[in-house]
């Protein structure tokens, strides 16, 4: 792969995993903790219970990403899925755990690291593939966490986007932005 589009991916790909990290963090604003602890349904899990989730995953995933299995032995994924925090701030203490570890091990990489293989539960990936599995992964779990919000808030939900009708007036906005650059 050029380094040039290699250089570009990996700062396109944190880009983006700060931009997912942001709307979660945008939606557990406007919730207290009950509220994060409230599941939809039976079936379904709170966003306290994600945020664990998600966390328990990064942490597992990209410590010592290059170097071993990216499914830790001592990891719990199942336990991952129960119990909630006694804080909002426990809470977002775990959240940020896993994000700085995600952060950490992306901003070591280099041009030459993306068509290495790692380990996934013994399933052997590039790092590319390795880093897009987990780009897809990130981006489901929080577009839950957005919507289990905007369910929970109703009608005092706060938008994280194009508010509805208001697409033309976005676009005119954006337009206008970028000719002013």
């Amino acid at each position: 792969m050029p380094v040039d589009l290699a250089q570009e991916f990996l700062s396109c790909t944190i880009d983006k995993f700060r931009e997912v990290k942001n709307l979660a963090e945008r939606t557990m604003d406007q919730l207290t903790l009950e509220e994060l602890h409230q599941s939809p349904s039976s079936e379904s899990n709170s966003i306290a219970v994600i945020a664990r989730h998600l966390s328990g995953n990064m942490i597992a995933r990209w410590t010592d990403f290059l170097n071993s299995d990216g499914e830790k032995t001592n990891r719990n994924r199942d336990l991952e899925f129960e119990g909630g925090y006694q804080s909002k701030e426990e809470l977002l203490s775990a959240w940020e755990k896993g994000w700085t570890t995600l952060f950490t091990a992306l901003s070591s990489l280099g041009p030459d690291d993306l068509m290495r293989t790692v380990t996934i539960r013994n399933e052997p990936h590039t790092v590319l593939k390795a880093i897009q599995r987990q780009v897809s992964h990130y981006s489901y779990h929080v577009g839950q966490i957005v919507y289990v919000g905007k369910q929970i808030k109703d009608t005092a939900w706060l938008c994280l986007s194009v508010p509805r009708g208001k697409s033309e007036e976005y676009t005119e906005q954006v337009k206008n932005q970028h000719a002013n650059n």
